[in-house]
């Protein structure tokens, strides 16, 4: 089985990349590959561009990534409430190459923060909209207050509770 997790930023001490990292090392005989946001870098999409350069080749090499995957492992950062931009791009210039940017695979869907509300807002945006791009939601998890409540040292969830409620959920969906 193969897993291709993400952070949705570019930030290069990325906490969601921390995030999908630990998550997609909880699946038992998996094959992990991190991906980082900065390999995709394309410049700021708009139909003007595409008509000029067409589809992006960056945009093609993501979506090959995701097509190796059997499972997503994606942690979204929030910006304003919102995708960062970041992601916002990748997704923008990939959904003009073919409308099911995820392919159909099961995704676990998380996001953090450093707030109370562990990106509940770009959650609940992702959660409504990403289905219809091809993402087979099987679960979701917030991780609030990301500095108390992860351990940077060791890469994995210090909080007890909110460790186990994330491996529960992935043993209950995948």
């Amino acid at each position: 089985m193969k897993i291709i997790a993400f952070g949705g930023s570019n930030s290069a001490h990325s906490i969601n990349k921390h995030l999908a990292t630990y998550a997609a090392s909880l699946f038992e005989n998996a094959e992990v590959e991190v991906l980082d946001l900065n390999d995709f870098a394309m410049p700021l999409f708009s139909v003007d561009l595409e008509k000029e350069i067409g589809q992006h080749d960056t945009a093609k090499a993501f979506l090959t990534k995701l097509e190796s995957a059997d499972i997503l492992v994606v942690s979204l950062a929030e910006n304003n409430s919102n995708y960062s931009t970041a992601f916002k791009n990748i997704f923008d210039w990939s959904s003009r190459i073919t409308k099911e940017v995820f392919q159909q695979k099961p995704m676990l869907l998380l996001a953090t923060s450093p707030g109370a509300r562990g990106g509940a807002s770009v959650l609940e945006i992702a959660n409504n909209a990403l289905p219809r791009y091809g993402a087979q939601i099987k679960a979701t998890f917030s991780l609030p207050v990301f500095n108390a409540n992860f351990d940077l040292e060791k890469n994995q969830i210090s909080n007890p509770e909110l460790d186990k409620e994330l491996k529960d959920i992935i043993k209950a969906s995948f």
